[in-house]
């Protein structure tokens, strides 16, 4: 039988067990060059697994996939974290699972942002790579370089029938 996963609003309490939103929506700041600027501080913290690793900024350029998109694989960051943050400022998709050895199917959740938000997954959480709901989408990436593997995929099995939806009013 087909699982349908359909994305809820992404929140800070939704999100918790999985990493960090990140969003100046309901979050404290202070006011830093001479009273111009706010300053959302601290919002998420970049994990580093080791000693010599280091936090590096990308940009992926993400193109629209096809949905209902069939899930057939997660991946985890075993040594540290990572963010996106939407540049473009549009609405994308999250498809996560728990932690453990290997991501368990009915633990998947799917969120959408609403434009503002970022993210940032927690060391060894699983997740799908970047879902854009836009043609093309660019996203600020921040996360881990250093020694040792830190990505780990899961394929899921061929009879695996699990489908995200988009989300996103047509």
């Amino acid at each position: 039988m087909q699982r349908i996963i359909t994305p809820e609003p992404l929140t800070k309490a939704r999100f918790a067990p999985y990493g960090d939103v990140i969003e100046t929506e309901g979050s404290d700041f202070f006011m830093i060059n001479n009273g111009s600027t706010q300053r959302f501080h601290r919002l998420s913290e970049v994990m580093l697994g080791k000693p010599d690793d280091r936090a590096i900024i990308s940009i992926f350029r993400a193109q629209k996939l096809t949905y209902p998109l069939p899930i057939k694989m997660l991946e985890r960051h075993p040594l540290g974290s990572q963010a996106f943050i939407p540049l473009k400022q549009k609405p994308f998709l999250i498809l996560v699972a728990e932690p453990g050895d290997q991501p368990d199917p009915e633990t998947i959740r799917a969120f959408i942002t609403n434009g503002h938000q970022g993210i940032n997954y927690h060391t060894g959480v699983w997740h799908h790579p970047v879902l854009s709901c836009e043609a093309e989408d660019d996203f600020l990436i921040v996360d881990r370089e250093g020694d040792g593997n830190n990505c780990d995929e899961h394929y899921f099995s061929d009879d695996s029938d699990m489908v995200l939806e988009s989300g996103i009013p047509s």
